[in-house]
C-alpha cells in the first residue's frame, strides 16, 4: 500500500518565489518535526511562511486516522511564481523626469507531506522490484567489431 500525500497551499504570498525556492530547498526531505525546527530559526522572511504551510500540511494529514504524524516527512515544497500585485507594474521617480518601472511579485508555496515507510515495507518492495528486474529478459547486444588500427605514417 502506498503511502497518501497531504498537501497545504498558500497562494498568492507576498514573497518572490525566487526568495521563497531557497527555503523550500531547505525543508525537502526531512522530518516534518525537523523541518519546523529549522525554519523556527532561520532569519530569512520565507521561513514564517513555509513553516505555517508545513503545519498547515500536519494538520491535514492529522485528520487521517492512520496516519502516524511523528513519522511524516516533506516529500516536496514548492515556491510556484504567481501574478504581480494587483496585476500591474508599479513606477518609481528615475534619473531626468522618467519613471522606473517596478514589480511587487506574488507566489505560491506548496507543501507535501507523507508518512515514512516502515523499515519492513521498504524491504519488501526492494526485494519484489529485484525479483522482477531478475525475472525481465535481458537484450543481447552484438558484438562490436574490432577497431582499425591507425597508422601514422604518410601516404606514398
Amino acid at each position: 500500500m502506498t503511502s497518501m500525500e497531504y498537501i497545504a497551499k498558500h497562494r498568492f504570498a507576498r514573497i518572490t518565489a525566487r526568495k521563497a525556492g531557497r527555503i523550500a530547498d531547505l525543508i525537502r526531505g526531512r522530518d516534518v518535526n525537523e523541518a519546523l525546527e529549522l525554519l523556527q530559526f532561520t532569519p530569512n522572511r520565507g521561513a514564517s511562511f513555509f513553516a505555517k504551510v508545513v503545519k498547515s500540511a500536519m494538520a491535514n494529514a492529522s485528520q487521517a486516522e492512520d496516519v502516524n504524524v511523528n513519522r511524516l516527512f516533506v516529500c516536496d515544497a514548492r515556491a510556484d511564481v504567481g501574478p504581480l500585485l494587483n496585476n500591474r507594474l508599479r513606477f518609481r521617480p528615475g534619473p531626468q523626469g522618467r519613471a522606473m518601472p517596478f514589480a511587487k511579485r506574488l507566489s505560491h508555496l506548496t507543501v507535501k507531506v507523507r508518512e515514512r515507510e516502515e523499515a519492513g515495507e521498504a524491504t519488501k518492495k526492494q526485494k519484489q522490484s529485484k525479483k522482477a528486474a531478475a525475472d525481465a529478459p535481458v537484450a543481447a547486444s552484438a558484438p562490436e567489431a574490432p577497431a582499425k588500427k591507425k597508422t601514422g605514417g604518410k601516404k606514398k
